[in-house]
């Protein structure tokens, strides 16, 4: 459903960035250029850069301080968790003051953090900061979303998403292989400083090419009272909170995967850390390409609904799949059939994830950072449970991975179905210059 008043970009030609500190123009006089683009997918792909860097040099963080393995995961845990709270944080914020003023102050405590993180000298200091850099570091997502929102309506909006997967998609692949580079030529502290580094270097091309987006006509000017209210009105929509939980169930089954797929590929089937790096890079490259086909080729000839549902079901049959393979009901079936189990539920969370953000932040002009908000922190809160669940049964079995997913899934189509309940919005206007998603 597209908000009276509200219009896309799809067939501007004027540049989306105003001069330094101009208010905002409407959306449909704006378009991003590239650098913006990249400037965006950047900001995606902090949290990736910040987990998945820092993944190869924890035996090293052990060893240097001297802590158990189980104190150090603390500092997975807590960036992650502060990247939940801080996108509950800030989201709001940028819809009071604006998404530049937050975004760059975000960035500039990110840049701090992660510095301290690389001084830090013992496992304790270490988590404090790695909970600052995350809180911090979710700055960058939630207003990233909510400038596309600012910026983009409908079919066009879908279509930046997908643009932005092929940037932020890419990160979690080359982290580690940058990690394990850094580790062969310095210790774990100069992960950090490429962090830092690369958090610098952002945060100046934002500060130099992202002008504000939200303009002032358009901001709340309430405090904690009416971002409280603000929320609870957005929760109380019935199809926004659908296509939340939907996207959160999605992105938990995703969560499921990249928790026990090392162990599911290594130790169960025997396959090397190479071969685990290769196939986690396919599935992560099968997601970006089928993203792109979503953008490029569906998005404007085929219902946004009818994307996220045929990705919800692809996901939940590729779940099903590899519970029965797991299972042992097809007897031993090896490691490549799994493989392609996994490929399959990866490469669907392509159709998925543009078109849920869209169709949830379509609903929203009036609050898009809160929305990006909520989307966010539920993403990553539904994502940290579903995680250790994959290894309640031990290393030695993919059944607790594949019932997670199927489960996740199986929820995700039935908050879709129960709660988004496309067929009764048939005929809404969901795409840009005044054309009809088919639905």
């Amino acid at each position: 459903m597209t908000e009276p008043g509200s219009t896309t970009a799809e067939s501007q030609d004027s540049p989306a960035i105003s001069e330094r500190g101009a208010a905002a123009a409407p959306v449909a006089s704006r378009r991003t250029s590239l650098l913006v683009t990249l400037v965006l997918g950047g900001l995606t792909a902090v949290p990736p850069l910040s987990m998945d860097m820092y993944l190869p040099a924890l035996p090293q963080v052990t060893a240097a301080l001297h802590s158990p393995a189980a104190t150090v995961q603390l500092t997975l845990t807590t960036c992650l968790a502060g990247m939940a709270l801080g996108q509950m944080i800030v989201g709001p914020m940028s819809d009071k003051w604006g998404r530049r003023r937050p975004l760059l102050a975000g960035m500039v405590i990110y840049v701090l953090a992660t510095a301290l993180c690389a001084l830090a000298t013992n496992a304790e200091l270490l988590i404090a900061f790695r909970l600052l850099q995350g809180l911090a570091g979710a700055a960058g997502i939630v207003i990233a979303r909510a400038v596309v929102r600012d910026l983009y309506d409908g079919v066009a909006m879908a279509r930046f998403f997908s643009t932005l997967m092929l940037i932020s998609g890419v990160a979690p692949v080359v982290a580690p292989l940058i990690g394990g580079q850094i580790l062969q030529i310095t210790d774990w502290r100069g992960v950090f400083v490429v962090l830092t580094a690369a958090g610098l270097a952002l945060t100046l091309l934002v500060w130099r090419t992202l002008h504000e987006t939200l303009p002032p006509e358009r901001r709340h000017p309430g405090g904690l009272g009416e971002t409280l209210r603000t929320m609870r009105d957005l929760l109380a929509d019935r199809v926004f909170s659908g296509y939340l939980l939907v996207g959160a169930f999605a992105f938990a089954a995703l969560f499921a995967y990249i928790s026990a797929s090392p162990f599911v590929v290594q130790e169960i089937y025997g396959a090397s850390p190479q071969t685990f790096s290769l196939l986690f890079g396919i599935n992560s490259v099968g997601l970006v390409i089928v993203g792109q086909i979503n953008g490029k080729l569906l998005v404007g000839r085929v219902g946004l609904d009818k994307v996220l549902g045929t990705g919800l079901a692809v996901i939940a049959l590729a779940a099903a799949g590899l519970l029965l393979m797991s299972s042992g009901v097809f007897g031993d079936v090896g490691l490549v059939p799994t493989a392609a189990g996994l490929f399959v539920l990866m490469a669907a969370m392509g159709l998925v994830m543009p078109s849920t953000n869209t169709l949830a932040l379509v609903r929203t002009p009036h609050a898009a950072g809160s929305a990006s908000a909520l989307l966010g922190t539920s993403t990553f809160l539904l994502g940290s449970v579903a995680s250790p669940l994959v290894g309640i049964a031990g290393e030695r079995t993919a059944v607790p991975m594949a019932l997670v997913q199927l489960c996740c899934a199986v929820l995700a189509l039935v908050s879709f179905l129960g709660m988004c309940r496309p067929w009764q919005r048939r005929g809404e206007s969901n795409g840009s210059n005044g054309e009809r998603t088919r639905l």
